[in-house]
This record gives C-alpha cells, sequence and structure tokens, in this order.
C-alpha cells in the first residue's frame, strides 16, 4: 500500500474519480490545499466531498513555491510518500517540481511547464517540427494588432495559460481582436488566485473535425489507449459540447491523429503522465491544438472505461508512483459511450427552478448516468466550458450509436426558471458532430 500526496485538485469528476481510483488500489493519501473552503463549498449533497477523505489534509500555500517545496520536503520526513499528483492543471508544473525535490517518480518539470504554457507548447512543437496552426505570442495590443495582419483573419485569441476554454474566441475583424483582448485583460488572476502571464497568443483558425487521444506514457513508451470525438460550439468561444469514445474516424484519420500526438508528446519530453492531447483534423492533416499532461475532465476517462475497461484515473496513480500501469483492455459489453453537455443560450441569465422533462428521462433505460444542476443555481451565458446545466451519458452495445442516443435524451431535458431575464437555453450534444475541465453542473 502505497502514500500520496495529491496537492490541490479541480473540484469536478476528477476530483471524485482520483480518490475513488486510490481507494480501489488500496492505497492513502494526504491532501494538501491553501485554500480548505474550496473543496467544502463543492462537497456533494450526500455527504463531504471524497478529497477531505485523506488520511491527511494539510493546509500551505501552493501558490507559493518557496514556501511549498520546503513545506513538502517537512511533510515527506514525517509522513513518507510514494508519489505526488494533482489533477488541476494551474499546479501540475509545480506536482512536478514537487516530486524532483522529493526523489519520487514524475515528469520532467520543465517537460509539464512547456505543456501547461501554450506559448511554451508551440515553441517545443514547431522545433520539432510536429505541425500546429501558424502562430504568434504578443505581449501588448499593438503587437496583436501587427501579427493578426500575419496571420490573417479570421484567427483564434487565446490566453497562455487559463483552463476550460476561457477566453479563448474567435475574432474575425480588429474590433473582436480589441474585444478579445479587453476581456482578458479584466481578468488578471485566475480562479486559483494566481496571477496570469500577462501575454497573449494568437493562432490560425484551423478548420475540421475534433479530436482528443488518451494517452499514457511510462518507462519512455506512450501508450495510445484511444481516440475520442469532440463537438465543439458556442461560437465565437469554444465550448465542448459532448464526447464519443471510441471516435468514429476511418483507420487513416486515427493513425494520423495517434501519430500525432506522440510526437507531440516526444516534442516536449513528456514521460511519466496521463495525457489529453486534442487534434484538430484539417484538410492539410492534423494539427496540434494543445497538449494536457493529465487525464481528460469531462468525465471523458468514464467514457474510456465503459468501453475499454481501462481506468485512466488509476494509470495517473501509477505513473505518479513510477509503475507500469496495465492498460490491456478487455470487453465490457459496451462498443461507444457517450457524454452530452446542456449549454445556457447567450442571452440566458436568471435562476434555476429545476428541469420539466427530468423524471421520464431518468427512467430511459438508455441513461447511463445524468448529472443536473440543483434548483437555485445561478445561470449565465455560457462562455467556457464552467458553464454546463449538466450532462447525460449513454453507452451501445452494438455499434456507434451512444451519441444518438445521448442527443435524444438531451432533447427531453427543458431547463425551468424561478428568475429568468430571457427565455431560452440551448441544448448541445454530443451529436453535433464527430469531433473529438471537470464536467457536469460544477463549476470547476
Amino acid at each position: 500500500m502505497a502514500h500520496l500526496l495529491v496537492i490541490e485538485s479541480w473540484v469536478g469528476s476528477m476530483s471524485r474519480l482520483l480518490p475513488r481510483a486510490l481507494g480501489e488500489g488500496g492505497h492513502r493519501f494526504t491532501f494538501l490545499t491553501r485554500d480548505l473552503h474550496h473543496y467544502l463549498r463543492s462537497a456533494p449533497a450526500d455527504g463531504p466531498h471524497p478529497l477531505l477523505a485523506a488520511e491527511n489534509v494539510l493546509t500551505a500555500d501552493t501558490n507559493d513555491p518557496a514556501v511549498l517545496l520546503p513545506y513538502a520536503e517537512r511533510a515527506h520526513r514525517l509522513l513518507g510518500f510514494d508519489g505526488v499528483l494533482s489533477s488541476c492543471d494551474y499546479y501540475l508544473p509545480l506536482v512536478a517540481r514537487v516530486a524532483h525535490r522529493l526523489g519520487l517518480p514524475g515528469p520532467a518539470p520543465e517537460a509539464v511547464e512547456a505543456a501547461c504554457r501554450k506559448d511554451l507548447t508551440r515553441r517545443a512543437l514547431a522545433g520539432a517540427g510536429v505541425p500546429g496552426p501558424a502562430h504568434a505570442l504578443c505581449a501588448d495590443r499593438e503587437q496583436a494588432r501587427a501579427a493578426a495582419r500575419t496571420i490573417g483573419y479570421p484567427l483564434v485569441v487565446k490566453p497562455v495559460d487559463l483552463c476550460a476554454g476561457m477566453f479563448v474566441r474567435a475574432v474575425a475583424d480588429e474590433d473582436g481582436l480589441d474585444a478579445a483582448l479587453r476581456a482578458l485583460e479584466a481578468f488578471p488572476v485566475n480562479a486559483r488566485g494566481q496571477r496570469r502571464a500577462p501575454v497573449v497568443l494568437l493562432e490560425e483558425l484551423l478548420t475540421g473535425p475534433e479530436v482528443s487521444v488518451e494517452t499514457v506514457s511510462a518507462g519512455g513508451v506512450a501508450h495510445v489507449v484511444g481516440i475520442t470525438d469532440k463537438s465543439v460550439g458556442g461560437a465565437p468561444a469554444f465550448i465542448e459540447t459532448g464526447h464519443m469514445f471510441p471516435a468514429a474516424l476511418g483507420p487513416a484519420d486515427a493513425a494520423a491523429a495517434a501519430g500525432t500526438a506522440v510526437a507531440a508528446l516526444a516534442a516536449l519530453g513528456l514521460d511519466q503522465v496521463v495525457a489529453h492531447t486534442e487534434i484538430k483534423l484539417t484538410p492539410a492533416g492534423p494539427r496540434v491544438v494543445e497538449v494536457n499532461p493529465r487525464p481528460a475532465g469531462n468525465r471523458i476517462t468514464e467514457l474510456v472505461r465503459r468501453v475499454t475497461g481501462i481506468d485512466l484515473a488509476a494509470a495517473c496513480v501509477d505513473v505518479a508512483l513510477g509503475r507500469r500501469p496495465d492498460l490491456t483492455a478487455h470487453p465490457t459489453g459496451v462498443s461507444s459511450a457517450a457524454i452530452a453537455f446542456l449549454v445556457p443560450g447567450e442571452e440566458q441569465e436568471g435562476l434555476l427552478d429545476g428541469f420539466d422533462g427530468e423524471a421520464a428521462v431518468r427512467r430511459d433505460p438508455a441513461v447511463v448516468e445524468l448529472g443536473l444542476a440543483e434548483a437555485g443555481w445561478a445561470v449565465r451565458p455560457a462562455t467556457s466550458n464552467n458553464e454546463y446545466l449538466g450532462h447525460v451519458m449513454t453507452a451501445d452495445a452494438a455499434g456507434a450509436g451512444a451519441r444518438r442516443e445521448a442527443e435524444r435524451l438531451l432533447a427531453g431535458l427543458a431547463p425551468r426558471y424561478a428568475v429568468s431575464t430571457a427565455s431560452s437555453v440551448s441544448v448541445a450534444s454530443a451529436a453535433t458532430g464527430p469531433a473529438g475541465a471537470d464536467a457536469g453542473a460544477v463549476r470547476t
């Protein structure tokens, strides 16, 4: 039985899946956070947050390496850790530094830092010849305007260090660019109290289906577990509206996407990680959107587990312990699994009262999982993956019909509002097309 140090976490699905994987593996863990109330506020209705069931709950300033690194050393001397991990992107580079400092297994800190900073990812991939969009890093508005004229409109504006699609926007002209930059400038500190890098990435707008490649790297070998379809909506934002595993791709496209993802991991020097690499299948071939050195959010890991039997949360624990996970797929009776998200419309704001059709959907035998926001939830227009009103998960034993079932079920749910300034929400589902943060009605 191993003892792991968990440093911070998202408060959505992975914050529940990771403790489950630790328990099922016979391990114990210590949880370290700077703000215990962040997790107390996010506790499920039926009990405390699973992370707070840790053998020890410690508090320290996880945003300050000068404080955290020596604190982790002292805790290690007293408690004895065998591995260090986190599911929260904002802490992955620091977790890698802690593991290195304590002499424990883990990826190279500089590799994780490069994967978690979109500008550093672009630099590493370009240097290794891994295909991506034309791009430019800009420190101010004049640089951005000049770079936009070079790249050409439409293009994508991205912060280099935020998650869940926050402030990622497609812009069609200089007015749109200025508006996107103003919005980003007004958000100088992320949700965990960390100051953002004062730069912005401009990228060529890629076209084509989007997928994600789920991999586990251990001992210098990257194993492709599978490829997930991704549906994206909410223009000019990029909101993930649904996923299906496995992706409905032909062999050539699947091989090209997988090969590009593995090349991206190698270019970054990532090993001893579970990774989620997003790829656009453009007419000119696969292009890397981003590389995430952690398991996929939005309950994609559960889709993978239902189809293959492979638990990516458990694999994350194994690689943190320096072990090579068993990634052998076995029959589960499921050919495809999908999740679809309920997304507020552009002008919708108010207090949620409930969902018409909920009882019927819950009774439907096609439902594998249904998660809905509770009454009183403050609804706001969706601008990222943080504003979902809920999700439905389905599975198909015979083929690739899980997405179709997810669309049917989600269409049967109609949000009802106690207080509202508008009258519509959009139902976005995994059926909006084959393409490939934590999910559900939980803001992370």
